[in-house]
């Protein structure tokens, strides 16, 4: 899936290497597993979230928190990570703990996830049917799913880091910036929806 944090975990990996795009990748995919627990377990609730003016206000508050972040990313300077003596960047506890922790809210803060996890819980409630008529485990379903985006997105970041070696300065500005507008055009796209459909 191409989205906003599609582009933050291929600039986490040609930046900072391998493991800090993983800790940032474990961060979305608990945002993601805390969303499918809500939309298991509060089924017939999601259900009334995805219907009325409650989903306005989380669009409108997710595309106000993704426009402050791409317009922050956009004029961000360029900081050099330090690196060792074999070119490998240096990360601390702290470094993962925060890179972990912005994968979690970026992801977390769209609203869009919840109602894709909703739409997915029913397809996987119809898909699971057995010839018995029974239900096979629809969590069993939901977790096929995140092991296929987890191996995905591990093959984006092994892919980004072959690239870090054609990687140049300006070219990391251009990506920053490309993030930056890439977060704002998905807020404001947000904010149209959320501002258009509470009228």
């Amino acid at each position: 899936m191409v989205g906003p944090v599609f582009f933050v975990l291929l600039e986490t990996s040609i930046r900072k290497g391998a493991r800090a795009a993983l800790s940032f990748d474990a961060g979305v995919l608990l945002s993601d597993f805390i969303y499918i627990l809500i939309a298991y377990i509060f089924y017939s609730e999601v259900a009334n979230l995805t219907e009325g003016k409650n989903t306005e206000i989380a669009k409108i508050i997710g595309g106000a928190l993704f426009v402050i972040y791409g317009t922050v990313n956009f004029f961000k300077k360029l900081k050099h990570p330090p690196l060792d003596d074999d070119g490998n960047v240096i990360q601390n506890q702290k470094d993962y703990l925060f890179l972990f922790l912005k994968g979690f809210l970026l992801n977390f803060a769209n609203p869009l996830v919840i109602f894709y996890w909703f739409s997915v819980m029913t397809l996987a409630s119809k898909s699971t049917r057995l010839p018995n008529g029974e239900s096979a485990p629809v969590m069993f379903f939901i977790m096929i799913i995140m092991l296929t985006f987890f191996f995905f997105d591990v093959l984006k970041i092994l892919g980004a880091k072959k690239l870090r070696p054609l990687v140049t300065d300006n070219l990391l500005k251009s990506l920053n910036q490309f993030i930056g507008i890439v977060f704002v055009g998905f807020g404001v796209f947000l904010l149209i929806k959320g501002i258009s459909g509470s009228m």
